[in-house]
């Protein structure tokens, strides 16, 4: 019989997709990442955004990219954090920004992080020297940040904070290179009042240098960290500076960038955003964006056909990797769970261990990677021996689904307070002590439950949460979250139709079915409290 790493030795990875980006773990990542038809679509030239729920692997997508010029692409990551949207609280306070201007900034911001990866990437190919535009633009940066300029946002938006000395800059080195040429060029000065002329100026000579190059190769810019709200910056504010960067991404993207002629490798910037927030920013034409623009992550998997699906592939090829031996598919997966799920409909010929996992996730591959790191800790601390494998009651043990609930009541908390105040997450939870100890309910049964809520809210003076403010709105807020799922029947069928398995291109936002029959998900229960029930 064939024998594997001890389960206690296993490498079960990161949580966090951006450790792969680590130079010790690149390796790795590429043995477990597994290439689907979504990385087809990234690639193409019409693709802006990678659109996913927490934990879907849009970090994953593009972190493969960067570790790797796949397909003749040469892929950079830049991350929006706290610093990033204070220097545009600060700009607008300074300059009476509107946002128009804030899409002007976002250009220059991102022409400039642009511009820095084609010239470190093509510098030894003398790119300074075959491309004069370029040239003067790039000595204009390195004089203005003293030749040490960092990658960063938050460094990059100072180009277009001290805008004047920026333009005065590449007008500077412009007027140089046009003086070696034996042309009569005539000096330019700027003023700091003078802001959005300024970015304008600087615009166009990104614009203009851009477009002079003849790449071989593609350039992709990834922008994550969108779908984090620091907690120091109002939704007002934040939802300003990301309109303003979609607004500038989608001008770059759609109408600069396919101008270039000439040039075989081609240019893009692509943005990492969360279906709730994309949703939210009032896009015209979005259906047609998400299809024609974007990638949408979706693990459906269904239980019958689970061993052929890319979640079970992601679960396996994470406890295959680090194989001595080679393995063919699902061969590492049986060795660790050699049980059957219980209480399926039709009979599997191959183990369907991993159905108990699914059971109790979103579908998505940093719950089945949770699950996993979970599942392994358990093991170490139950003094089993090194030879043992994992067992069905491994996976149904109550330590492990109370874990797996407080993980994903994390996860909750983490998207409602990109939105919401710690006082209006409370609120929320109290909710459940409501249900009387129902995990499964009605419709005249929620609406008893909701009622009481808004009587705890009254009786308590606390001020009614955005998504208290109807009965209907607070039934959609819980299955936005994919807390709940409401029951539909076909026929003799009958199917529990959740949020992340009914999103699709034309539908991002599914609506819950009024009056109908509710079901708390399993993988939550054990960390809400659902209150005792009331006979």
């Amino acid at each position: 019989m064939t024998v594997l790493i001890p389960v206690p030795q296993l490498n079960l990875g990161y949580r966090d997709a951006v450790n792969y980006k680590q130079r010790e773990n690149k390796q790795i990542f590429n043995k477990i990442f597994l290439q689907t038809s979504d990385l087809k679509k990234l690639l193409e030239p019409t693709t802006f955004f990678v659109v996913g729920e927490k934990g879907t692997g849009k970090t994953a997508y593009a972190v493969f990219m960067v570790n790797n010029d796949y397909k003749n692409t040469i892929s950079s990551m830049t991350f929006l954090r706290e610093t990033v949207y204070q220097k545009f609280i600060e700009l607008k306070k300074k300059n009476h920004l509107d946002l128009s201007e804030y899409s002007d900034i976002w250009k220059v911001t991102l022409y400039l992080l642009l511009s820095q990866k084609i010239y470190n990437a093509e510098r030894n190919r003398g790119i300074l020297n075959k491309y004069v535009k370029f040239g003067a633009l790039q000595n204009a940066i390195e004089d203005f940040y003293s030749h040490a300029f960092s990658p960063e946002m938050v460094y990059a938006i100072n180009f277009s904070e001290h805008s004047n000395r920026a333009a005065e800059l590449i007008s500077r080195f412009e007027l140089l290179e046009a003086r070696g040429e034996r042309e009569t060029r005539q000096e330019i000065n700027f003023s700091e009042r003078r802001f959005q002329i300024n970015l304008l100026y600087i615009q166009r000579k990104f614009e203009e240098a851009l477009s002079s190059l003849k790449l071989e190769r593609n350039y992709v810019l990834f922008i994550d960290g969108i779908d984090t709200r620091p907690s120091t910056i109002s939704y007002g504010e934040y939802l300003n500076c990301i309109k303003g960067l979609v607004d500038a991404v989608l001008m770059m993207d759609s109408d600069f960038f396919p101008s270039i002629k000439g040039s075989p490798g081609r240019l893009r910037i692509v943005l990492l955003v969360r279906p709730d927030i994309i949703n939210s920013l009032g896009l015209q034409n979005l259906n047609s964006k998400l299809r024609d623009n974007s990638v949408l992550l979706n693990w459906d998997t269904q239980y019958p056909s689970h061993r052929n699906s890319h979640l079970f592939n992601v679960a396996d090829n994470i406890l295959r990797w680090q194989q001595i031996e080679s393995l063919e598919r699902g061969e590492a997966w049986d060795y660790y769970f050699p049980f059957n799920a219980v209480d399926l409909r039709a009979k599997h010929e191959l183990f369907s261990s991993f159905i108990e996992l699914l059971r109790y996730s979103l579908y998505r591959p940093r719950d089945i990677i949770v699950m996993l790191q979970i599942l392994q800790q358990n093991f170490k601390n139950s003094g089993k021996s090194e030879e043992d494998v994992f067992q069905l009651a491994d996976l149904q043990s109550p330590k492990l689904k109370k874990e797996i609930a407080e993980y994903f009541l994390g996860e909750i908390k983490d998207q409602m307070m990109f939105y919401y105040s710690e006082e209006e997450y409370e609120i929320f939870k109290k909710f459940f002590e409501y249900l009387r100890g129902r995990v499964e309910f009605d419709y005249s049964q929620y609406s008893r439950a909701y009622k009481d809520l808004i009587r705890f809210i009254s009786e308590s003076n606390y001020e009614l949460p955005q998504f208290c403010q109807s009965s209907d709105t607070f039934l959609q807020f819980m299955y936005n979250l994919n807390v709940i799922c409401y029951k539909e029947s076909a026929g003799n069928e009958i199917f529990w139709r959740w949020c992340f398995r009914q999103r699709y291109y034309g539908d991002i936002a599914p609506k819950v079915k009024k009056y109908s029959t509710y079901r708390i998900h399993p993988g939550m229960r054990k960390a809400l409290n659902i209150g005792k029930a009331h006979f």
